[in-house]
């Protein structure tokens, strides 16, 4: 889902960025069934080496011993099977293969096929959510940005295909007099007329719902309309909470997305135009029906409220297993800590480096007021799989 950006990770990320910390984890993940176990790879995504140190324990993880174990590994069995690792793929089957477990038996199986690892220094957690927002059927103001397909000359180019070492970049572009070029930035395609749009939305409504990646539409007959990533421009995510902070618009602790969305709302027509596109990334959807069901992340399987991660996919391996202690926040109202296990499930155009996560926090407006506070200071730890005869 996020992503298009994962993300507000995709995320308000950069927008205002919001995390939630010893907030009690969505309860259980709203998922119908676990994900289908994907076959093992036969080269998993490597971690990046970590520095010599003493072995940690699972008493050494800031929270755990407070940690509901049981919804814990709940999320586990929903979401582990996206994971390409043999060793996590047989633990994955191992979950599965016990049923229910109480608070006592998942805590004791968690910390018999797993070890705590130390993933860098420390770094950035944000959040995302899966909005829903009014929408129309045609243009009547002030629904007036149109939610634009993806079109038909845009390319997304493997570069894997050309070079073994750039496996997994890609590119987006067209062809202009017989040459790829760059797409479009946001400023000159909100210019051009939209062809057969999904829908019609609010214009600050719209930016929020590209930072997210997915969402639900509601149109004034009570027809819900699912939209989801379908490409991006290519172009950089930038986030607009610096700039309005750079201004004297927003005060620096009450950029939250909340605050950004209203002013932009308040400011509607030229002067928030231009803000907007400051960020010249732009988001494609395709639609679906509303099947009241989470959206997929970029590992194709239903997001976990309140468990799924938005990782950097070049340093995480889609279904690794994490620890995240997120303290400090830095906008007012925010939870004051996040401390939980989560698995990486998507990914997101602000979601860059080894200590960087975008946190899922459902669907609708209070995941959104949650998500747009989150902005704390991250230490985050992989739950490294045991290797399946050492249990």
């Amino acid at each position: 889902m996020r992503r298009g950006l994962g993300a507000f990770g995709v995320a308000v990320a950069s927008l205002a960025l919001y995390a939630c910390a010893s907030a009690p984890p969505a309860s259980a993940p709203v998922a119908s069934a676990p994900v289908a176990i994907a076959p093992p790879a036969a080269t998993p995504l490597k971690r990046p080496p970590q520095p010599p140190s003493a072995a940690l324990t699972f008493a050494d993880l800031p929270g755990w011993s407070r940690e509901d174990h049981a919804a814990a590994l709940h999320a586990f069995e929903l979401g582990c099977g996206v994971a390409r690792d043999p060793d996590l793929h047989a633990v994955c089957l191992r979950a599965r293969g016990l049923g229910g477990l109480d608070e006592t038996g998942a805590r004791t199986f968690l910390e018999t096929n797993f070890r705590p690892e130390r993933v860098g220094e420390q770094g950035l957690l944000t959040a995302y959510f899966a909005p829903e927002y009014e929408a129309r059927a045609h243009r009547s103001p002030p629904f007036t940005a149109p939610v634009r397909e993806k079109p038909a000359d845009l390319v997304m180019l493997d570069l894997g295909a050309f070079d073994p070492g750039l496996a997994g970049k890609k590119v987006s572009g067209h062809v202009v007099d017989g040459t790829f070029a760059p797409y479009d930035d946001r400023a000159v395609i909100e210019a051009s007329p939209p062809r057969a749009p999904i829908a019609w939305m609010k214009p600050e409504e719209l930016f929020f719902l590209q930072i997210q990646g997915s969402g639900v539409l509601t149109l004034p007959d009570g027809a819900r309309i699912k939209v989801t990533y379908a490409a991006s421009n290519g172009k950089p995510f930038v986030g607009v909470a610096n700039i309005l902070r750079a201004r004297g618009v927003l005060p620096d602790n009450d950029t939250s997305g909340e605050a950004i969305r209203a002013w932009l709302a308040d400011h509607r027509g030229p002067e928030a135009d231009e803000v907007m596109r400051q960020n010249p990334r732009y988001v494609f959807f395709k639609a679906a029906p509303d099947d009241g069901q989470e959206p997929a992340g970029a590992a194709g399987a239903a997001l976990i409220p309140g468990r799924a991660l938005a990782v950097d996919p070049s340093k995480h391996p889609m279904g690794g297993v994490y620890w995240i202690d997120a303290q400090a926040p830095a906008l007012n109202g925010a939870f004051p800590a996040y401390q939980r296990l989560a698995i990486a499930m998507d990914v997101g155009g602000a979601i860059k480096g080894v200590v960087r996560a975008d946190l899922y926090t459902g669907t609708g407006p209070a995941a959104g007021a949650e998500a747009g506070r989150v902005r704390h200071r991250l230490d985050l730890y992989a739950l490294t799989p045991v290797p399946a005869e050492a249990p």
